[in-house]
């Protein structure tokens, strides 16, 4: 059990985080914040004393320094980290991130939530998680490459196909997941393409993963609304963030849902139509102009206005903690759907869970990414490429199962939907600590 030793196509487009920064806040920190959650289902679940000390506890962290040759000659030392939770129930399993403010108090709560995401979604894979701390927009495509290459050396140790398998997350993407596999490769001596997803497709990426995290949005929100015997057909939406996730989630739920697209937003405020926007010429004028607020067949209104508006629907697919005590008493949509990793406090939530409006947490409803990224792992170790149509027919069958054990979960404990899911996650993983046992 323990082992304690954008849309365009370019492989340095930036996949969605394959985690969840869950109900974060400014008093706790982030590792913090992971151990209240872990109490708070742990006491749901009656967990055993023995059970939470082993959880509360990663089972690997690793600092490494990474000398790299900058383009002007001079060397510059990174700090790189990777934090294996648990694996308990399968190979490691969590993105990379490169970003000036990564710590390893961050990276530690990562790969926890890491652990719960992968048991939500009942995949047989374990949490981990990676950061460098750096600002990647002031570093060259050569200065990136070799410090990527030289953090996959540092610790190619530790993961493996069967060991620990990363994956792209903030400001990475398949670009550096090539270069990893690569040289992951190299010191191996032959290909392995499973070490690591995300890929480019032509290397053994999974089709269907660049827009996953939507589809799964997608996916559950429809779910939701047959429990709430709103017709999906016609409901309406508000979607504030019109990024991957916010726009490739309106293509899904307007084309193949027939739901109504009512409000988009952008950094620079949104748009509004009672009677539906039109996805297609919306996402045309964002790329001409770089905002969706000049797009003429709708009235402008604000970020703040989008979370509030008499809809079925609302899908925060932008910032954290947009969703507040403040504004959560104003908010008229059954159902949230949260694209956006935290982008709801604990007090909204509370509010909300008290109002009735179901609140599909962020390791629930964007998963789809480490859905399809499970997918493609297994494709890399059976050496086949699955159809487009098998990834997105396995995926709506894992979400579907995935929102219905949590929303039973919710009933049974007479809690909210985040709490549901940690309490299945958490109850997941233990059994499987149990059953193993703890060996040497």
């Amino acid at each position: 059990m323990f082992n304690n030793n954008t849309y365009k196509h370019s492989n340095f487009i930036y996949f969605d985080a394959e985690l969840t920064n869950s109900t974060s806040t400014q008093k706790a920190t982030p590792w913090e914040m992971a151990l209240q959650q872990l109490k708070k289902a742990a006491d749901l679940l009656n967990l055993e004393e023995d059970l939470r000390e082993v959880l509360s506890h990663p089972q690997r962290e690793v600092q490494v320094s990474l000398p790299v040759r900058m383009d002007n000659g001079k060397v510059k030392v990174f700090t790189g980290y990777r934090v294996q939770h648990n694996n308990a129930r399968g190979p490691y399993k969590g993105g990379i991130r490169y970003h000036p403010n990564v710590s390893l108090d961050e990276v530690r709560a990562l790969a926890m939530w890491m652990t719960w995401k992968t048991a939500v979604l009942d995949l047989p894979l374990g949490g981990a998680k990676g950061g460098i701390i750096c600002d990647p927009k002031t570093l060259s495509p050569g200065e990136v490459e070799r410090l990527t290459r030289r953090y996959a050396y540092a610790i190619s140790g530790i993961i493996g196909p069967y060991e620990d398998v990363p994956a792209p997350d903030v400001y990475t993407g398949p670009q550096h997941m090539a270069w990893i596999m690569d040289t992951y490769s190299v010191l191996k001596g032959h290909l392995e393409p499973g070490v690591i997803t995300g890929k480019p497709i032509e290397i053994g990426g999974s089709l269907g993963r660049n827009d996953s995290t939507s589809r799964g949005v997608a996916i559950v929100v429809a779910e939701a609304a047959k429990n709430l015997n709103i017709n999906v057909k016609g409901a309406t939406v508000a979607i504030q963030g019109f990024g991957n996730v916010g726009s490739n989630a309106a293509i899904i739920m307007a084309k193949e849902y027939g739901m109504k697209i009512v409000a988009v937003s952008d950094s620079k405020g949104g748009i509004y139509n009672k009677n539906g926007l039109n996805v297609d010429k919306v996402l045309a004028e964002k790329e001409k102009s770089g905002t969706v607020t000049t797009y003429k067949d709708a009235e402008k209104i604000t970020n703040d206005e989008v979370l509030t508006l008499d809809v079925d629907v609302l899908v925060p697919a932008a910032l954290e903690q947009v969703i507040t005590k403040d504004n959560a008493g104003k908010i008229k949509a059954k159902i949230i759907g949260e694209g956006a990793n935290g982008p709801t406090t604990p007090e909204a939530d509370e509010i909300l869970y008290q109002k009735g409006t179901v609140v599909i947490p962020d390791i629930l409803a964007n998963s789809g990414g480490v859905t399809v990224s499970y997918f493609e792992w297994v494709q890399d170790l059976e050496r086949l490429q699955w159809s487009l149509e098998q990834v997105n027919k396995m995926l709506e069958q894992k979400m579907i199962k995935a929102f219905n054990d949590v929303y039973e979960a919710s009933k049974k404990y007479k809690t909210d939907m985040r709490t549901a899911a940690l309490t299945v996650a958490v109850s997941r993983v233990s059994q499987a600590i149990k059953l193993r046992g703890i060996w040497p």
